[in-house]
């Protein structure tokens, strides 16, 4: 029998989590700015070995399984949140977000993405356990997007939002300057509408984006609630230190989509592969699973999310410095 996680476990991680977040969005609110490289630095290595030493009670706890579960969930949540983070970038540039108010900002598009993802997990949840067959979709889901994250560029989702935003432009008054995060603001009397407001839309839509993306993703890896809501609520930890952290780097990290791709489609396999090997449908081979369907191990999970990350990563690093010398020349 496998090992239960206590109910008092995940009732207290779950708590001090979210006080960790709250302070992070308290932080940001108060005291708005733009982080050193230092402070973004040690904020991203504290979330880091708070989740490593989430693993580790995991570990003594729970079990292996539970452990190796979390982490690559975590990763494979991480890698989505850097993609989510470039889009973030890209919207933040087309609105010309003053720097000094993107922290603020910043926040409220994490604090959609948990909310979004909150609301996905409760369903996925609930559908996986009603209706087995749901792995079929999110495997051919995952697959889609997949070759979708390969062969469709940021900018044309951005053109996509914008069809949105000239539609709010033409029917609400806005002004042309920024108040922090205020959504409103009174110019000669009149209440008009801050940039802010399309930059939240922007950045909410596509939060609901990835956050369809991301579900099915970490329920391909654990289909336990906690772990799920835990990996992604690591994943979003520190994102706001990390937009500062990498800045532009991010959009010259040129492989990085293909390393989520691969990520996405091995997963939409394994959703698929598992979903034949617990099949239920009437329809298909009389209501009985396929014994030749393996259930791919977590920990080979786990070799691949790291593998594809790292060769994206690293591949990206070269490019940058063959055009850095060829430039030169």
């Amino acid at each position: 029998m496998p090992t239960v996680i206590p109910a008092w476990f995940e009732i207290g991680s779950a708590v001090v989590l979210l006080l960790i977040l709250a302070v992070d969005v308290f932080l940001a609110f108060r005291r708005p700015h733009v982080p050193s490289t230092r402070e973004s630095a040690l904020w991203i290595s504290f979330y880091v070995v708070l989740a490593l030493v989430f693993a580790g009670a995991l570990f003594l706890i729970g079990d292996a399984d539970h452990a190796g579960e979390f982490v690559a969930g975590w990763l494979t949540e991480y890698s989505l949140s850097i993609d989510n983070l470039f889009v973030f970038l890209l919207i933040m540039a087309r609105f010309s977000v003053p720097r000094k108010f993107q922290q603020e900002i910043l926040m409220v598009g994490i604090v959609l993405a948990l909310l979004f993802r909150g609301i996905f997990i409760v369903l996925g949840a609930q559908l996986i356990e009603h209706f087995s067959w749901i792995f079929y979709l999110f495997g051919l889901f995952l697959i889609y997007t997949a070759a979708n994250q390969a062969f469709t560029s940021h900018d044309d989702e951005m053109e996509n939002e914008s069809r949105l935003i000239r539609f709010l432009r033409k029917r609400m008054a806005f002004t042309q300057h920024f108040e922090g995060a205020r959504l409103r603001t009174v110019i000669n009397g009149k209440k008009v509408f801050t940039p802010a407001l399309i930059v939240f839309i922007a950045l909410g839509s596509t939060d609901l984006v990835f956050a369809l993306d991301s579900i099915p993703a970490i329920f391909g890896i654990t289909t336990n609630p906690f772990l799920v809501f835990a990996a992604n609520v690591f994943a979003l930890m520190g994102l706001r230190q990390l937009y500062f952290l990498l800045g532009d780097l991010v959009e010259k990290l040129a492989y990085l989509k293909y390393g989520i791709a691969v990520i996405l489609a091995f997963i939409g396999v394994k959703l698929f592969l598992h979903a034949l090997h617990e099949n239920e449908l009437p329809f298909v081979n009389g209501g009985k699973g396929f014994e030749w369907a393996p259930e791919i191990p977590t920990i080979v999970s786990l070799g691949v999310i790291v593998a594809a990350m790292a060769v994206a990563v690293v591949a990206s690093v070269v490019k940058l410095k063959m055009d850095a010398r060829r430039s030169i020349r």
